[in-house]
């Protein structure tokens, strides 16, 4: 478990920053940008918690605690024969979100318009979660186009804006309270 006595370090004050494997790089590395934003978005699923019943928050919370195993597996850079084994995120945590993907999308009509990232606090902060997560799925993307990093962490991500999405649908009503884009109005 991690132990942490000292807030500040002090390292970090030229611009860089060290990584899972105690190499350093620059603050705005693309890896770093990477799980920045993965870490973002953990920050705006927690409070979306703080407007979801408890069934959604146990999933959510769960949710949280993968997001920190996706930061650890994209903080350290994959080598051969590494010194310790590093955090990587688990195999089948992408299947856990297409089955509850699959499990709340039953129940919601299917779309026949665009909807707008609206309804009650719930799902407009699921909706921004859900945002945010594309931006670090993006992010990851490119990472992995130009490092070689774990194909979990896309999977994952690209899973996890999917489930959002179908949990604001289902934090308005079921789908009933979706706010539909109007075009041109």
């Amino acid at each position: 478990m991690v132990r942490l006595t000292k807030i500040y370090t002090k390292t970090g004050d030229k611009g860089d920053t060290g990584l899972g494997d105690g190499s350093r790089v620059a603050k705005h590395d693309l890896r770093v940008e990477a799980y920045g934003t993965v870490d973002e978005a953990n920050a705006v699923i927690g409070l979306a918690r703080l407007h979801v019943d408890d069934e959604l928050d146990v999933i959510l919370a769960r949710i949280q605690n993968d997001l920190f195993d996706v930061g650890a597996d994209l903080c350290t850079p994959i080598v051969e024969n590494p010194k310790y084994p590093p955090l990587r995120l688990a195999e089948g945590k992408t299947v856990e979100l297409e089955q509850e993907i699959d499990r709340f999308n039953a129940d919601i009509p299917s779309l026949r318009s665009f909807i707008l990232p609206a309804g009650n606090p719930a799902a407009a902060h699921l909706h921004h979660a859900r945002t945010v997560t594309r931006r670090a799925e993006r992010i990851i993307a490119h990472l992995q186009e130009e490092q070689n990093i774990s194909r979990l962490v896309l999977e994952y991500m690209n899973r996890l804006s999917d489930l959002l999405f179908v949990l604001a649908r289902h934090a308005n009503n079921q789908g009933k309270d979706d706010v539909l884009w109007v075009p041109g109005k």
